[in-house]
This record gives structure tokens, C-alpha cells and sequence, in this order.
């Protein structure tokens, strides 16, 4: 069983393995954080962000929340992806999700009363299915889950390029590429579905003025 002592024993065994390795390691670590990706992924304790891609503390910078969701009225995804862009300046913001998504799962089944939050956060994946009604009524019932997990993480990365944050910093010569990539559980592999860049033509209804 692990419990929060044995949690404590490891945490010390590997900081003592990485200090005799590198002695300067968390010298150097502790000055300054310079990483080139945001990770929005899943809070899926299955999918660690720096774990799957065999990333290095300082690396990733991580947002994560049940179905790894870009809610306009989120203000910690938004104020994460705002210092991430605008301070930080990442190269790449990554929407990550996963085949097998409980609470992609859990947005197709009918509303449970007493989940009155969890209701409300999953009513957006809701809206993608909505969307996507007719494409996810037509496919067989096995096919459905894996294929609306797909279609949410390409909704997100477009929420992103919908946002002033993002569409400021194209403008203003800050370029960061916005990338939609699918996890599976079953091996471990990470695909690419969407990317985005300062190219993209984003929809006129969605466009800032300035």
C-alpha cells in the first residue's frame, strides 16, 4: 500500500539519486524556469505530463484538469495560459488528452444530481458532442467515446486560438504553435490531431479588432 510516509521516503531517495548524479542539479533549478511547452492535459492520474514524454523538472510547464478542458471562464486555465505566453514565452502549447477519458465517458451518461459541479464543467464536453451530433450518431456505439475524446481535444486547441492571449501574442510577433495530441493507455503512444499556428486563418466571428 502507498501511503503518504512511503510518498515522503521516495521523494527523499530521489532527490539524494539525482544530487549525486548531478550535485548542481537544483542549484541550477531553482534560479529560473525557461520551458518551451504548456501542457493542458487531463488531471487523469494515468497521464503525467513529464512522464510520457520523458521530460526533465523545468521543462513543462502544466495545467491539468478533468478532461483537460479550455473553459473561456476558467480563470486559472486562462491565467496559466497567459503567463505561460505572455511571460514565460513558450514555443508550443500542447492539449493533451486520452483514449479512455472518464470524464468523457461520464459527459455522454445522463446528469447525476448529487455531481452538481461536475455536471456543470462536464455540460461543455456536452456541447462538442452537440456539435458533432450527426458525425457521432452515425459511427458504431464502440467507436463513439474514443471519437468524441478526439473531437474535444481539437474543440480545445481552437478555444486556445480563440482567446485574445493567444491571438495577441500572434499578432505581436510572439508565435507560439498550438498542438492537439491523443494519448492512448494501452501503449503509451502520444498522436497528433490538430496544429495550429500564427497563420491559421481563425473564423471571423472569433477574431479581436486590435
Amino acid at each position: 500500500m502507498i501511503t503518504p510516509a512511503k510518498l515522503l521516503l521516495e521523494n527523499k531517495a530521489w532527490s539524494e539519486e539525482i544530487s549525486r548524479k548531478d550535485p548542481e542539479f537544483f542549484i541550477q533549478l531553482a534560479k529560473e524556469q525557461k520551458p518551451d511547452f504548456l501542457w493542458i492535459g487531463c488531471s487523469d492520474s494515468r497521464v503525467p505530463a513529464e512522464t510520457v514524454v520523458n521530460a526533465k523538472p523545468g521543462e513543462i510547464f502544466v495545467h491539468r484538469n478533468i478532461a483537460n478542458q479550455v473553459i473561456t471562464t476558467d480563470f486559472n486555465c486562462l491565467s496559466v495560459v497567459q503567463y505561460a505566453i505572455s511571460v514565460l514565452k513558450v514555443k508550443h502549447v500542447i492539449v493533451c488528452g486520452h483514449y479512455g477519458c472518464g470524464g468523457v465517458k461520464a459527459a455522454l451518461q445522463p446528469q447525476k444530481s448529487d455531481l452538481v459541479i461536475t455536471n456543470k464543467w462536464l455540460l461543455h464536453i456536452k456541447d462538442v458532442y452537440r456539435f458533432h451530433q450527426e458525425e457521432l450518431e452515425s459511427i458504431p456505439p464502440e467507436k463513439k467515446t474514443d471519437r468524441l475524446i478526439e473531437l474535444n481535444i481539437v474543440e480545445q486547441v481552437y478555444r486556445l486560438a480563440h482567446t485574445s492571449i493567444i491571438q495577441s501574442a500572434w499578432k505581436h510577433g510572439h508565435k507560439p504553435t498550438l498542438h492537439g495530441w491523443v494519448y492512448g493507455l494501452n501503449d503509451g503512444l502520444i498522436s497528433e490531431l490538430i496544429k495550429l499556428d500564427h497563420n491559421t486563418q481563425i473564423n471571423p466571428i472569433y477574431r479581436y479588432a486590435d
